[in-house]
């Protein structure tokens, strides 16, 4: 039997292995990246945490919303529900490794984990979502930016999503919405609603012939 990978060409490949393939490196990645977030924030501080632990969660953000999409190469939403799947499963590879060794080394303080009463069973389902809402529309983003342009342009498209997040934190700041500040924080949960906006924003203009 023909795969949906193989009868579409090069876009939207879905095949399992690739998929599988994939969530172990996102994952893994993840888990880096939160060891290195982590770090910075135990050792360093003031504009030297501000800086370094601003470009380690760029990072993260531009890896989670694009990479997935990058490895399906969207078209339809059988390349978008891949890289959505992609998220999901990487969530699942993360959160194997933050119970495993994360959570039982120290560099990083459990606030999530607080929150929830010491249970993993209250932040572990809002990572799935978020790991998932992520790629699904950063994986969008690329399937319209295809569909109008010939080709996907992940830079721009992760751009626009961040000049969002930053006038929506800026504007959630100034207007006094409870919890929001000048931090990190504040921008990453601005971040969602900011990749919503771009994600239609990329839907707009001239279809590629």
């Amino acid at each position: 039997m023909t795969s949906t990978a193989e009868l579409k060409g090069e876009y939207d490949l879905t095949r399992v292995p690739m998929i599988v393939q994939g969530a172990v490196k996102l994952g893994l990645l993840e888990g880096i990246l939160v060891l290195l977030f982590s770090l910075a924030l135990r050792f360093l501080g003031g504009v030297a945490e501000l800086v370094v632990g601003g470009i380690i969660l760029l990072l993260g953000l531009a890896a989670v919303s694009m990479l997935p999409g990058l490895w399906t190469r969207p078209r339809t939403i059988e390349g978008i529900a891949g890289a959505a799947g992609i998220g999901l499963a990487a969530a699942g590879v993360f959160l194997l490794v933050d119970v495993a060794l994360l959570q039982n080394i120290g560099t990083y303080s459990h606030r999530w984990y607080e929150v929830g009463g010491g249970s993993n069973w209250w932040y572990h389902p809002v990572w799935w979502m978020v790991g998932t809402f992520i790629p699904w529309m950063g994986a969008w983003i690329l399937a319209n930016q295809t569909v109008r342009e010939g080709r996907p342009a992940p830079l721009a498209g992760f751009l626009t999503a961040v000049g969002a997040a930053v006038v929506l934190a800026a504007g959630a700041v100034l207007l006094g919405f409870p919890g929001a500040r000048w931090t990190l924080a504040t921008f990453g949960v601005a971040f969602l609603p900011g990749l919503a906006l771009a994600t239609a924003l990329s839907a707009m203009g001239k279809r590629h012939p």
